[in-house]
């Protein structure tokens, strides 16, 4: 579906978070968020379409991609409208899907991840197209998903592929996640670690503890495969990057007895690496070091969960400094550039161009009473706006 309208005035930028935030889009519902996004953009002259993707065992998705103006440089921001479940709603000071204000504080589910964002991108695009009219050279386009918080699977990574078999390019990406700890201003994400999870059984010989010559406990073996994979470390970091870090979330022997050793023992980590390896290359590495803890008389079988979180760095550049500018006049912080944290769809666009992410405090997401100040909103869209007004000039009059 593609659609185009008549420019209108924009709206402020609480009101948009408002409107996102009281339709409740637990993923993969969309309960309207981006009808509303496509009419918004659309009444602004926007060209909007909407593709759809599902597969087999997965829930279908609605996604939104919208352009205007033509050719490059083209900004794209980049984003989602899905969020989180709230829990308990009993325990929240506010509904989560009232959009309530108090005390300077919008609340709701996505006020932090990432509506609130979204909404900043939104009222920028809109106010700059009220000064200014459509670009006269390059564009301003939109991606966004509801299939974030899911298993961002019919989501970005489509749309970014469906965007390119039509013949769209982009040149930089501002991604709005939370990148912020503490204060608006202090953080832009240039990169993400990768994620790998692995599934471990060590197996063993059931048998009576009285007789342990007549049984093999697989759970000294384990114990040294847990050694193993923590020491030494699997690298020491980069200039950029953290140190790779590989965590144990479960460690279980289903065991009742407790004069029987077990037959198995079981064990799932996940592994947060930096750009020093690949999913294979890491995999290749924690197997090896299991097969040498357990030695050649210990079984063990080892899977890793299929995965498409790569670790990449976007390189700092001008246009990296161009945002960083940016939140330096309306902050007065110069933005750390950083690594941490999860993954992000970032994941996906860096493989299409450079990429960024930088949007509200994150402190709140994904817990009860998330919320983000009314003033931050404001001036995360100013921020935004100084992103546009320089990397698109208005037209010579």
């Amino acid at each position: 579906m593609m659609r185009s309208r008549s420019p209108r005035r924009p709206e402020h930028v609480l009101a948009i978070a408002q409107a996102l935030i009281r339709c409740p889009s637990v993923t993969p519902a969309d309960a309207g968020a981006l009808d509303y996004v496509a009419d918004l953009l659309g009444d602004a002259g926007f060209t909007v379409e909407r593709p759809i993707f599902s597969e087999p065992g997965q829930p279908e998705i609605q996604n939104l991609y919208a352009q205007i103006g033509q050719g490059s440089p083209c900004l794209v921001f980049a984003g989602h409208t899905d969020v989180v479940p709230p829990g308990d709603e009993a325990s929240w000071s506010h509904p989560p899907f009232a959009g309530a204000v108090a005390d300077g504080r919008l609340y709701g589910r996505g006020a932090a991840d990432m509506k609130g964002g979204v909404a900043a991108m939104l009222a920028a695009a809109l106010a700059y197209l009220d000064r200014h009219g459509p670009p006269e050279h390059g564009s301003i386009a939109f991606l966004l998903t509801g299939d974030e918080e899911g298993p961002a699977v019919n989501g970005t990574v489509k749309l970014l592929a469906w965007a390119a078999e039509r013949g769209r390019r982009f040149d930089h990406c501002v991604l709005g996640e939370p990148t912020n700890p503490n204060r608006l201003g202090e953080m832009i994400k240039i990169g993400r670690r990768g994620s790998l999870t692995g599934r471990l059984t060590v197996k063993g010989r059931q048998g009576h503890v009285a007789y342990p010559h007549l049984a093999q406990n697989p759970i000294p073996a384990l114990a040294r495969v847990i050694a193993a994979l923590s020491d030494p470390p699997l690298d020491r970091g980069t200039e950029r990057f953290d140190a790779s870090n590989l965590e144990f979330t479960t460690v279980d022997v289903g065991n009742p007895a407790t004069n029987v050793t077990p037959a198995a023992a079981r064990a799932v980590f996940n592994t947060r690496f930096n750009d020093l390896w690949t999913p294979d290359s890491l995999a290749e590495e924690i197997r090896a070091r299991v097969a040498r803890a357990c030695g050649p008389d210990v079984a063990f079988e080892l899977a890793f969960d299929p995965t498409n979180s790569i670790a990449f760095l976007t390189e700092p550049d001008g246009f990296v400094e161009l945002v960083r500018n940016a939140a330096e006049a309306e902050t007065g912080m110069r933005p750390e550039l950083s690594t941490t944290g999860g993954t992000s769809d970032a994941r996906f666009i860096c493989r299409y161009c450079p990429v960024i992410e930088f949007g509200l405090v994150g402190k709140t997401m994904h817990g009860v009473d998330e919320n983000v100040a009314v003033e931050d909103l404001e001036t995360l869209t100013r921020i935004y706006g100084r992103v546009l007004e320089t990397y698109l000039p208005a037209r010579n009059p």
